[in-house]
């Protein structure tokens, strides 16, 4: 069973499922020669895939290509259902900073086979998550920045306000599919300059205002 705090507080939450959003940055479909999508791009990770800041992103062999994507992390604190995008922000409990470990080799593959996605990015380690501040601690979710630092190197920067698809709009729309429950949690998509991550790497992403997550990557 894994979990995540709202720092400075006593709150802790089980993690439900997480609920990832794909294409929702312009120039990050744009750089893997997507198509634009007409409404959200979604698919999942399991609670399992959660690791925590200074952990250990593991490789798995049937790999040669893994790369990171930066996200805004998003918490639902109350169940909603069929939920407007006006009430959408009530039910958040907090925001975080993931990184999307995706392998690309695998995914690429099953694409091509018209197959789902999870063997890619829902493996053991394929999710560092960090720690929530409460939802009174950012005042729009759309004017946050979002960063990551390969080794050092800054490698992604970009305003949450270039989202394809507002942070809003993402609950309400997720709400019509799947009941949103306490617990359950959103990565919001990622903006351009993901690439690949080998053995002895150092990742951070920084999401201004709301916190960071460093792991590092081994096989």
């Amino acid at each position: 069973m894994k979990t995540v705090l709202i720092r400075d507080t006593d709150s802790e939450f089980i993690i439900g499922k997480i609920v990832c959003v794909g294409r929702n940055y312009l120039e990050h479909i744009n750089e893997l020669g997507n198509q634009l999508p007409s409404e959200p791009v979604i698919f999942m990770k399991p609670a399992s895939s959660v690791i925590k800041n200074g952990e250990t992103v593991f490789i798995p062999s049937f790999s040669n290509d893994c790369h990171y994507e930066a996200e805004l992390a998003v918490l639902i604190g109350t169940d909603c259902k069929n939920i407007s995008e006006a009430d959408a922000l009530s039910h958040i409990a907090g925001y975080g900073v993931a990184i999307d470990m995706t392998l690309r080799d695998v995914q690429d593959g099953q694409k091509k086979k018209g197959l789902p996605w999870d063997v890619a990015k829902g493996f053991d380690t394929a999710c560092p998550l960090s720690d929530f501040v409460s939802v009174a601690s950012v005042q729009n979710p759309q004017e946050l920045t979002v960063q990551f630092f390969l080794n050092g190197e800054e490698r992604q920067n970009c305003s949450t306000g270039y989202m394809i698809f507002s942070v809003a709009k993402l609950i309400s729309y997720i709400s019509t599919i799947f009941t949103l429950e306490e617990g359950d949690i959103i990565l919001t998509g990622t903006p351009s300059g993901v690439g690949k991550v080998v053995p002895g790497d150092q990742m951070e992403a920084i999401v201004t205002g709301v916190g960071a997550i460093k792991a590092v990557v081994s096989n």
